[in-house]
């Protein structure tokens, strides 16, 4: 908490200043050239479509100005874990390709299997054809491509238990082989394909006929190449770990501890969870299911972040009816938390409760779109306060609809900005008041309306009122008494266009979305079709999707829905 130092002043440490971000846990090294990363598995390089989560290239091109020209020269599978490296210049895109182009990146990967070859090491070069969504390794063809790769068996069987977060069957014992892989060449599940067409399929690769294990066993552990402008040996080693949690690796490499502990810990299926959902905040879990629970939560789960205690509460899709205490969540495991307590992200600091209600107080899938108001970045050559547009720094106005407890006002106000908050609920909004003065800020410097968005949009308009970024998250569905029913679906375009009219040239429109069952392209096509209602040209848009730490799975698509817009 914070404490008032020998003036009677607030102390408080907040985020880092402007340029001074520290870089995210997952990068190894950076220079004027190359930005060299540690990818955990179940993170893809790159999305395989603009609407689904972003991966690992578009989560970093977008998050800092001096990324904004990153390029891909090399590719990891989404399940496999290890060291690569991306080209932040021209001069180095067309160095670090030539290199992997012409075999001269020195690449090694380690791996279990239930199984080995017969020789302690083999090379084996074959065609590479594709057969749904596997790969055939054949003999060569003649006119295709030739992958290569040596297999290297230098070390003893290990004895090891499946982990004790393994979805089904943990501390069973099996048998296993570790081996080396250096690849040649650079094809699409190369060593996976060849390896199990070979008899020794890599553990974890269902799709290749390899033994259950929870995540796949390949990780690239070791690359050399010459620095592109230096021509100096580039030489990189990450240890392999096939036995710790995925689910907590991969918060590892996105979430910078000491800003932010309130994430997503398990997000269902894309964490071997079905039907389960895991936030951490702060010192306590809150856990999310389908039905109620019995018995003691896993052991493991608490213990994976030192938990001081463990909630739960019902996956509701309806909440009519319910009154507060019926679905706010209940103490699960360990001393219950006390009535309000404080978590921190992106250095922000923000109260919390588990006794108000089916929501804790914060939505944790739009931290980063907090960070890009914190920061003034919103993605590559898109800076949120445009040069020349826009009010000058000391007068720039944010309005924010549908404020909740007023996190974007938080961030918006920490960057400098004078805040208008809007939402129907006054309990709310003193809530919003509160994680102001959490922050060192002063409540009274702001506005915080109680009422109906879509009638102070209105009056707005008429008052002549105009701001530099205007904030749309909407709920799905809500009633009031001046406002009538809402729908996302239905309505957003209107409060689009209503909010449209109140941003000044060159300014900023954010709107987002949940609603799973929308389709992201409709919501695109409902939100430019505001905008087009108004009038005003689009200058500029970026979609984005939810953060890392609630990852895409087939079975369950990205669900956060968010576009950003600079309007003439």
């Amino acid at each position: 908490m914070n404490g008032c130092n020998s003036s009677g002043t607030l102390d408080f440490d907040g985020p880092p200043a402007p340029g001074r971000w520290p870089t995210p846990p997952c990068v190894l090294y950076e220079d004027e050239h190359i930005l060299v990363v540690h990818k955990p598995t179940g993170w893809s390089t790159h999305a395989p479509s603009p609407w689904s989560g972003e991966g690992l290239y578009e989560w970093l091109r977008h998050r800092e100005p001096r990324w904004a020209n990153l390029a891909i020269v090399q590719r990891l599978d989404k399940d496999t874990s290890g060291v690569m490296v991306f080209g932040k210049t021209a001069a180095a895109n067309r160095s670090l390709t030539e290199q992997f182009v012409e075999h001269r990146v020195r690449k090694r990967y380690v791996f279990w299997s239930h199984r080995r070859h017969a020789r302690p090491s083999v090379t084996i070069r074959s065609s590479l054809v594709r057969s749904g969504a596997r790969y055939l390794s054949e003999p060569p063809r003649p006119g295709q491509p030739v992958a290569e790769t040596r297999f290297e068996w230098t070390e003893p069987p290990l004895r090891v238990s499946t982990p004790a977060w393994a979805e089904t069957a943990p501390g069973s014992d099996l048998e296993v082989w570790p081996g080396t892989a250096w690849p040649v060449t650079g094809r699409t599940h190369q060593i996976r394909a060849q390896a199990a067409a070979a008899g020794f399929p890599i553990l974890g690769d269902r799709l290749y006929g390899g033994l259950p294990w929870p995540r796949l066993c390949l990780h690239a552990a070791g690359l050399e190449f010459r620095h592109p402008v230096t021509d100096r040996l580039m030489k990189f080693e990450v240890p392999a770990d096939f036995s710790s949690w995925p689910a907590l690796a991969l918060r590892q490499a996105c979430i910078e501890p000491v800003l932010t502990d309130a994430y997503r810990l398990v997000h269902g299926a894309a964490d071997g969870r079905p039907g389960w959902y895991v936030d951490r905040l702060g010192p306590y879990l809150l856990c999310q299911s389908d039905q109620p629970v019995a018995g003691e939560p896993w052991p493991w789960l608490a213990a994976s972040v030192g938990a001081a205690a463990v909630y739960h509460k019902l996956h509701r899709r309806r909440l009519e009816g319910l009154g507060p205490a019926e679905a706010a969540p209940r103490p699960w495991w360990g001393r219950p938390a006390p009535s309000r307590f404080v978590i921190r992200e992106n250095g922000l600091r923000f109260e919390l409760s588990f006794e108000e209600g089916y929501s804790v107080g914060l939505f944790l899938d739009q931290r980063d779109n907090r960070r890009r108001i914190l920061t003034g970045h919103v993605a590559a050559h898109f800076p949120l306060w445009g040069s020349g547009s826009g009010s000058p720094e000391e007068a720039r106005e944010v309005l924010n609809t549908f404020a909740y407890t007023c996190g974007f006002s938080v961030a918006a106000a920490r960057a400098g900005t004078r805040v208008t908050s809007v939402d129907l609920s006054r309990k709310y909004l003193d809530w919003g008041r509160r994680n102001f003065e959490l922050n060192g800020l002063d409540p009274t410097g702001h506005e915080f309306v109680n009422g109906d968005v879509r009638d102070w949009l209105r009056r707005y308009r008429r008052r002549g009122r105009r701001f530099d970024l205007v904030l749309l998250d909407p709920p799905t569905f809500s009633r009031s008494k001046t406002g009538g029913v809402f729908r996302v679906e239905k309505d957003l375009a209107a409060v689009v266009a209503a909010a449209a009219g109140l941003v000044r040239a060159g300014g900023v429109l954010f709107v987002s979305s949940n609603a799973a069952q929308w389709p992201a392209q409709e919501f695109v096509e409902a939100v430019r079709a505001g905008v087009q209602a108004t009038g005003r040209p689009i200058r500029q848009e970026h979609y984005v999707s939810q953060p890392p730490d609630f990852p895409v799975h087939p079975e369950e698509p990205a669900y956060l829905k968010c576009l950003w817009l600079r309007l003439d």
